[in-house]
């Protein structure tokens, strides 16, 4: 690397290809909810957690990088790279901005996919809890916390299912 900012631009899209990775599994997680694919579902939160893991090391290294790029020019370590812009040659500043455009782009995306399917995954639990109760409402107590949250337990510790026949 002959020039600080490529450090930088090598770390954006290393995080750049591991936000597509993430929305990926979000984009699987929610097509295998749809096929009420239960397996899948539990296998892709897991890789879901294990990219967010390694995501957050990619933005680590990424912030580390855009701090030695600022104290190398006489900048404080927490500047913002926009604001370091003018310190990257002006031939290579439109690949920094669309980098980090992309990233941004790509995170609103991911927080949109996130919510949907934790809506989704509420809603399928919500629905499991109802057929429950439907088929045994003796055997569950419904209760609000004080911020107004449902809560749903089992007042019944012996099984609520039994195989006929």
């Amino acid at each position: 690397m002959n020039h600080p900012w490529e450090k930088i631009a090598e770390c954006l899209r290393a995080e750049l290809a591991d936000y597509g990775a993430l929305l990926n599994l979000f984009d699987e997680q929610q097509r295998s909810l749809f096929a009420r694919d239960a397996d899948a579902v539990l296998g892709l939160g897991l890789a879901i957690e294990t990219q967010t893991r390694t995501l957050g090391e990619r933005r680590t290294q990424r912030e580390h990088s855009v701090a030695s790029f600022a104290q190398r020019h006489n900048r404080p370590a927490n500047s913002t790279l926009r604001s370091l812009l003018p310190f990257v040659d002006a031939d290579a500043r439109p690949l920094i901005e669309a980098l980090m455009d992309e990233v941004n782009r790509l995170i609103h995306r991911l927080r949109r996919t996130s919510r949907h399917n934790h809506t989704l995954l509420a809603r399928a639990v919500e629905v499991q809890q109802e057929t429950l109760q439907a088929m045994r409402p003796n055997a569950f107590t419904k209760t609000y916390s004080p911020a107004g949250r449902v809560s749903v337990a089992s007042s019944d510790h012996s099984s609520t299912l039994h195989v006929a026949g």
